[in-house]
């Protein structure tokens, strides 16, 4: 991937993207405005990087899944408050079925379902900020206008539960699914979970360097020192799995890779907040501290698009149906020569 790219964006994200400015949009979303949120989208749009899987016809940078772990991964270690990583896959799918693309953000909703006539979805993430949802009801996508639909709140205070009345079907556009955005949304998951696993580690370790108890570093005890260790463990290992979940060169990725991504990256967001809220001890969860902008962003993650044990039961059920040893397929998941199906 250009590296240009990732400092760019670096380099937006450090500016435009603070743990102030992320407050400050969950503090005006919850109070039923966002010109911040706004504001952050407009500077999005003007570097262009909400476009960067479209083709370089189409005014893009043509980058494939393997080439947007990295950007993704940033968006999840700066706690992107924007559907950012959802709208790049969406407008990609959206343009390839020769769909005009529409302005603004846009979220996903993978398993929209039947509801008093009209459609339901459960959790959309990124909703409250988004004027688009791209959601998916077996073989149809719908691109539907989030003000089309009833919202009320969800657990996160920038996703919504959305539901959409017959009527504001009719206007909707329907298209057929080429792929599972279950499947896809969980691999850009598995990316954002990666960085902001990777930014809680990196301020646990810097906290334990500089927190003082009984004249030393809490760092240098042994049982922090063994906390640290296990954190560590579970952030390599669920980076290099969010690595092979966005295992390909197009936009369509591996379902069994995702799987693997998928399950260890939600696992490993358990383990890791819990361990960096223990070290922190109580500071750790005020609101004045940044820790909780991301642990909170590690439980939403973990669950949306699947947790890790429904991802683990996808993985095992095709392994039982693997045609072969156990050992091929795992082969096969892990090769980044192997070919996307």
């Amino acid at each position: 991937m250009d590296h240009l790219i990732t400092e760019a964006l670096r380099d937006l994200l450090t500016g435009q993207c603070t743990p102030a400015v992320v407050r400050a949009i969950e503090g005006e979303v919850a109070a039923g405005q966002s010109p911040a949120a706004a504001a952050l989208w407009q500077q999005i749009e003007d570097t262009g990087f909400a476009d960067l899987l479209l083709s370089e016809e189409a005014g893009g940078a043509g980058l494939g899944l393997r080439d947007a772990f990295g950007v993704w991964d940033l968006l999840g270690q700066h706690a992107m408050p924007l559907p950012l990583a959802e709208t790049m896959l969406a407008r990609a799918w959206l343009a390839a079925a020769g769909v005009a693309l529409p302005q603004g953000a846009i979220a996903l909703a993978p398993t929209l379902a039947a509801a008093e006539g009209g459609l339901r979805a459960s959790g959309v993430r990124g909703a409250r900020v988004a004027p688009w949802v791209l959601g998916q009801q077996g073989a149809d996508l719908w691109l539907l206008p989030a003000a089309a639909a009833q919202a009320s709140a969800s657990i996160f205070v920038l996703d919504a539960d959305l539901l959409w009345p017959e009527v504001a079907l009719a206007s909707a556009q329907r298209l057929p699914a080429a792929a599972s955005l279950l499947v896809a949304q969980a691999g850009l998951v598995s990316a954002l979970l990666a960085g902001s696993l990777l930014t809680v580690f990196e301020s646990t370790l810097n906290f334990a360097n500089e927190r003082q108890q009984f004249g030393r570093p809490i760092g240098k005890f042994q049982a922090i020192q063994h906390e640290l260790a296990v954190m560590a463990e579970h952030v390599s290992a669920a980076r290099m799995a969010a690595q092979i979940a966005c295992e390909a060169d197009g936009v369509a990725a591996d379902p069994l890779k995702v799987a693997v991504g998928k399950a260890r990256t939600s696992e490993a967001a358990v383990e890791v907040a819990s361990l960096a809220h223990s070290i922190h001890g109580a500071i750790g969860f005020t609101t004045e501290f940044d820790l909780q902008l991301y642990t909170r962003r590690l439980h939403l993650w973990r669950q949306t698009a699947g947790s890790e044990s429904y991802w683990q039961l996808q993985a095992g059920q095709a392994l039982l149906a693997a045609d072969g040893m156990a050992l091929d397929v795992i082969r096969q998941i892990t090769d980044s020569c192997t070919p996307v199906a």
